[in-house]
């Protein structure tokens, strides 16, 4: 072999050499592409789930009625839907005041009123499955005065 030829040959494996080498593994590619798929898969799957989740139950309730008559502004708490038992608050109310909610079942619903500084009159009264339970009064400035039920229960009966 001459030199010449040996220089052809040896340029000719660098040639092969460099073109295998700045090639990827087609291999890794093939896993990655696979494993890439697996993840978009999945992801597909819990965004496309579309399967209801069964809605919670609302707690069972009874209509109640509280009104609050007389002059002057109050403030009044109450009992309504909320499940668990915290008083509804209203500030700074003209009077007279009346309001129907739904309370549930084994809370027993009250109203309570208290007069602002200024004074006046007010009176509670509740109402409980249109029947009537309670009234109290209360007169001047920072005047109190609560109505409250028996627990209410579900079977009609307060």
């Amino acid at each position: 072999m001459s030199s010449s030829e040996i220089a052809e040959n040896t340029a000719q494996q660098e040639s092969e050499h460099e073109s295998t080498e700045g090639s990827p593994d087609r291999r890794g590619l093939l896993v990655a592409g696979i494993v890439l798929l697996a993840c978009l898969g999945l992801v597909g799957y819990g965004m496309l789930n579309t399967e209801e989740q069964p809605k919670p139950q609302a707690a069972p309730t009874a209509e109640v009625t509280y009104e609050v008559t007389g002059t002057g502004t109050a403030e009044i708490s109450y009992l309504a839907r909320s499940e668990d038992g915290t008083a509804t608050v209203e500030k700074g109310v003209t009077l007279p005041w009346k309001k129907s909610v739904q309370a549930p079942l084994g809370k027993a619903p009250t109203v309570a009123v208290i007069l602002d500084g200024k004074g006046g009159q007010a009176a509670c009264t509740l109402t409980i499955r249109g029947k009537y339970v309670q009234r109290a009064t209360a007169t001047g400035e920072f005047g109190r005065a609560t109505c409250s039920g028996e627990r209410l229960s579900g079977d009609g009966e307060e």
